[in-house]
């Protein structure tokens, strides 16, 4: 099969979990005999084109006319996506399927679908509703409306947790069937030959500290500020713990004035973004990773924690809630709820030989359920339902357009014939 993936991240280029998804579901796709084409935002001196492994990577700029906000800013990189897509098929041929990551590409898959005649499938990876509890402003609304134009131009949809599947039902009246469930996975050998770094988890914390992490971006759907509120009661309950926050976003100097505010300043440290082996190292340093979030559609760094054989502790929402079952391969809290974080956190620091249970049978699961070989069989499973949708779709429009032509043809006849009776008529006359 030769696939199109359009996204608008793709390594180095990391946002959010999509960057991770799309490069790890397109190598396993190439390893299954597949041929797989990335076209994605060109951020920084990083080269236009690379062959990745087999994975081709085309990056495109930015239109050359500066956005006034961020709405306009992805409708140029559509643009250029376009091109640029247009451009690799007149060199190379078409694609079998298109396959679109978020509204972010939602209108350049739109034009390379109708231009082409391409099966489309798109996976939703989080909706704006659901980020923003509702929708609130006109440009949520214009999201909303792209993601809902997304799902419908699409043959398939693919979402990553049965959350998901229910919240696009509500949102945007999509058929039962057209949902397709496929979680994200991760790399089992992310880890491999990582072992703790005393020297890396000295700059966070002392020896004598547990440290409890939290890694993601500080946006208000992750629930961090929660976590926070929640470090007062377990530093009463267990006093060397440190908690480092690995991230970056909008909410950073609110968090950190949440800290000062709080008096906990020293038993807080925000290491910002981490990239590369610093992200594995940090895993290995930690003694609990907890996500707290009020908003998580999937949670794939919950799955990184449980390989990294960290006990994690996870809010009882979304995605999160169907990975972790409680005290038995994580434990989960109340969402939004810092007491229930705290008691979480507590337990496991108290008690050793629940942490123990706890990784084996995370790193078991993660293992079993959560590994690419079958995620890409389930994501080309669902590429093949769309195609053979277009195949179908196609020969009702030729079955349509040649009963048409056979009408036409018929209308034809008829007026021919009526002429004829009325000209020989006047002749009679």
């Amino acid at each position: 099969m030769k696939i199109l993936m359009l996204t608008w991240e793709y390594p180095p280029r990391v946002v959010g979990g999509i960057s991770r998804v799309v490069h790890d579901l397109s190598h396993k796709l190439i390893k299954d005999g597949h041929e797989v084409t990335v076209v994605t935002y060109r951020d920084g001196d990083v080269p236009e084109f690379e062959d990745d492994k087999g994975v081709k990577v085309y990056r495109v700029d930015n239109y050359m006319i500066n956005s006034n906000n961020f709405i306009d800013w992805v409708l140029q990189l559509n643009f250029n996506m376009v091109t640029k897509v247009n451009q690799i098929i007149a060199e190379q041929g078409t694609f079998d399927v298109i396959h679109a990551h978020d509204w972010l590409v939602a209108n350049a898959a739109k034009v390379i679908k109708s231009s082409y005649d391409l099966p489309l499938v798109s996976t939703i990876h989080a909706t704006e509703s659901g980020r923003n509890s509702g929708i609130h402003n006109e440009t949520q609304k214009y999201i909303n409306d792209t993601e809902w134009m997304l799902t419908y131009e699409s043959s398939e949809i693919i979402v990553n947790s049965n959350y998901m599947k229910g919240e696009l039902q509500r949102l945007f009246g999509l058929p039962f069937e057209k949902i397709n469930v496929v979680p994200n996975g991760v790399n089992l050998t992310l880890f491999n030959s990582v072992e703790r770094d005393y020297n890396f988890r000295r700059r966070f914390a002392m020896d004598n500290e547990k440290i409890i992490l939290f890694m993601g971006r500080l946006v208000n759907e992750k629930g961090v500020q929660h976590l926070i509120s929640a470090m007062p009661k377990i530093l009463q309950g267990y006093h060397d713990t440190k908690l480092v926050i690995a991230g970056k976003g909008a909410m950073i100097d609110e968090l950190k004035a949440q800290v000062e505010a709080l008096g906990i300043s020293q038993k807080v440290y925000f290491a910002g973004y981490l990239s590369g082996k610093d992200v594995a190292r940090m895993y290995k340093s930690a003694d609990i990773s907890v996500f707290p979030s009020t908003y998580e559609p999937f949670g794939i760094v919950a799955l990184e924690a449980m390989l990294a054989e960290n006990p994690v502790v996870v809010s009882d929402i979304g995605g999160l809630n169907e990975i972790v079952s409680h005290r038995e391969n994580g434990m989960k809290t109340y969402a939004g709820n810092p007491n229930s974080i705290a008691d979480s956190i507590l337990e496991l620091l108290y008690d050793h030989q629940l942490c123990a249970n706890i990784v084996k049978k995370a790193k078991a699961k993660v293992r079993n359920e959560y590994n690419w070989n079958k995620i890409a069989q389930d994501t080309h499973f669902t590429y093949q339902k769309a195609i053979c949708q277009s195949v179908a779709e196609k020969q009702k429009r030729q079955i349509e357009q040649e009963k048409a032509r056979k009408v036409s043809k018929k209308t034809k006849e008829t007026e021919i014939t009526n002429l004829l009776s009325f000209k020989k008529r006047q002749a009679y006359a």
